[in-house]
């Protein structure tokens, strides 16, 4: 690992004050923690929400993102019993001139649910999915009937006990199902040298798998909002597979395919400058790996050169050094932080000692070597889900900002050693001038893009927000490369060091030979300040990387389905206008 000693450290910085974990262990505590209900004084609540759905349960609660940087608390909420009080809910709603915004388990960044400063008394509605929307049952022998409100462990938990599984999916088990597919969530694969695609299977979004959905949506004819359900080939459909949060969807049908076995073997020898080197490169670069394996994700933390590099292989059998798991969740030095890394985490966001990051940096790297050793999980076997999740939510909270670059297969490590080149440029940079933006990590990952045929049903159709939806323009494009950067919420100079990035990768990556698309749950439109603020990357970058039709069509039918905007807030009305 890279050597950190005072001298990285620019003149003049602080020496250590005495000080505790104690700040930072209590904000991670209660982060991590629950959201408070608090049951409604019924008098109360016929005041403020009068005619209430009768058989619908009313309670306050406060509402938390990921990391805590986008919050309100004492906003009025239920848990409908199922997609009937749900209809009844979003009726009164409309009737009332309040707004309905969905909540699963809040793992997110960007403001598709709360936008900040949002009042405890304003008229919005946090309709809970996760008590209730839960059902789950197989349609066929390929296809799974589920709730939105169903978390992505306990999906692909059930589709394990049947047989069943995915290709890939997002790390986090404790994602629900309707959050994932409002954001076209992903995980990492493409197919390696030689693999074909098992029926029932993607390698694109969790958003590809729709056979049909269920949503809320106006009815003109009875003058109310009404339960459809939509089939993947229906026109409407194609807007709500991605819906960013502008409607509410109650059921889905998902195409499944047989389990596998996968195999997980973790590295940290192999210096970034091998693994991002430029294409056409020797040794152990990152796209020579996706060719023998077709899954794999880096995670590089800030100031170090040893990326923790993940790569996943189809293995049917259990490799003579593989560990066998029968769970997921294998890294517990990354589930739990490790004191050394809270320490750290609690000094710099309690006495501003952010020039530490290159010794945090080099502490989670560390810990991630040393663990993997300790926990014997440098080399694990088993069904796909238990390699495939592996992020709880004790594990440190960071902001996050995220894009997809749209390219073809041969060109993505041309994509990672351009990025990578620039994003180490000028983290240097900021640190020569005694500025340290960036303290968590840099994460890498690889998928498909989301073909329609993959669910094998005539006259499917792509969703048309997904981040991964195939270009009109450039048919070519096959592939695309997920960049994220990591760092604690606060950091001095991060979102003008992020604007920096961003800008790099619009420029960069700009629809000819590749393009640039947001991440729709994590941080984007930099100014210097904020996040979510440039006007610019709102009205004209994003909408073009899908081009004007495309997003026209989108955003007309989510009005069309919602013309009064219940399924609405100010971010998501600035956004789709």
């Amino acid at each position: 690992m890279t050597d950190c000693s005072a001298s990285n450290f620019p003149s003049g910085a602080p020496e250590e004050p005495s000080w505790s974990r104690r700040g930072f262990l209590l904000s991670a505590a209660a982060l991590a923690a629950v959201p408070v209900l608090v049951a409604a004084d019924p008098a109360v609540a016929a005041q403020e929400l009068p005619d209430f759905p009768a058989n619908v349960a009313l309670y306050r609660s406060a509402y938390r993102n990921w990391v805590g940087e986008i919050t309100a608390d004492g906003l009025w909420a239920c848990a409908p019993d199922g997609p009937d009080q749900v209809v009844d809910v979003v009726n009164w709603a409309w009737r009332h001139g309040w707004t309905v915004r969905a909540r699963g388990s809040a793992h997110g960044w960007s403001p598709l649910t709360i936008t900040a400063g949002t009042p405890s008394d304003a008229p919005v509605l946090l309709v809970d999915t996760a008590p209730h929307l839960t059902g789950l049952s197989l349609d066929s022998t390929t296809a799974v009937r589920a709730g939105t409100g169903v978390t992505l462990e306990a999906l692909l938990t059930f589709l394990e006990e049947h047989g069943l599984g995915v290709t890939a999916a997002p790390a986090p088990g404790d994602l629900t199902l309707g959050g994932a597919l409002a954001i076209d969530a992903h995980g990492t694969a493409v197919p390696a040298k030689g693999e074909q695609r098992l029926p029932g299977h993607t390698y694109g979004s969790l958003s590809n798998l729709v056979l049909s959905l269920t949503a809320v949506v106006w009815d003109e004819a009875s003058g109310a909002y009404v339960l459809r359900t939509y089939d993947r080939d229906e026109a409407d459909c194609a807007a709500l597979l991605t819906h960013l949060g502008r409607s509410l969807v109650t059921e889905v049908v998902l195409r499944v395919g047989a389990n596998v076995n996968l195999r997980c073997v973790s590295r940290t020898d192999i210096p970034a400058a091998e693994l991002f080197a430029a294409p056409g490169s020797d040794g152990r670069t990152l796209a020579s790996y996706l060719e023998q394996s077709g899954r794999v994700e880096a995670i590089w933390f800030a100031f170090t050169e040893y990326p923790w590099f993940k790569v996943w292989s189809v293995a049917p059998t259990r490799p003579l050094t593989s560990r066998h798991v029968t769970s997921p969740y294998n890294y517990p030095f990354s589930d739990n932080v490790p004191t050394v890394v809270a320490d750290l985490v609690g000094r710099m966001t309690s006495d501003a000692a952010w020039y530490l990051a290159p010794v945090l940096g080099n502490a989670q790297s560390d810990a991630a070597a040393l663990g993997l050793v300790a926990t014997l999980s440098a080399d694990i076997w088993g069904p796909s889900k238990n390699t495939l999740l592996y992020i709880k939510p004790t594990t440190l909270r960071v902001t996050a900002n995220g894009y997809a670059v749209l390219t073809t297969r041969a060109q993505v490590q041309r994509v990672v050693a351009e990025f990578t080149s620039f994003y180490r440029e000028r983290l240097t940079a900021y640190a020569a001038l005694g500025r340290f933006p960036v303290n968590g990590s840099v994460e890498i990952r690889v998928t498909g893009l989301d073909d329609p045929a993959d669910v094998e049903l005539d006259g499917a159709r792509a969703p048309l927000l997904s981040a991964l939806r195939p270009s009109d323009a450039h048919p070519e494009w096959d592939t695309a490369v997920w960049l994220d950067v990591l760092t604690l919420p606060g950091t001095p100079y991060a979102e003008a060091f992020l604007r920096e990035l961003e800008r790099f990768l619009l420029r960069t990556y700009d629809g000819e030979h590749a393009l640039t698309r947001v991440e729709w749950s994590k941080g984007w439109a930099y100014t210097d300040e904020a996040v979510w603020s440039d006007e610019e990357v709102l009205s004209s970058a994003v909408p073009a990387s899908f081009g004007e039709t495309v997003w026209g069509r989108a955003g007309g039918t989510l009005d069309r389905l919602d013309p009064h905007r219940v399924f609405g807030n100010a971010f998501l009305d600035r956004l789709l206008r």
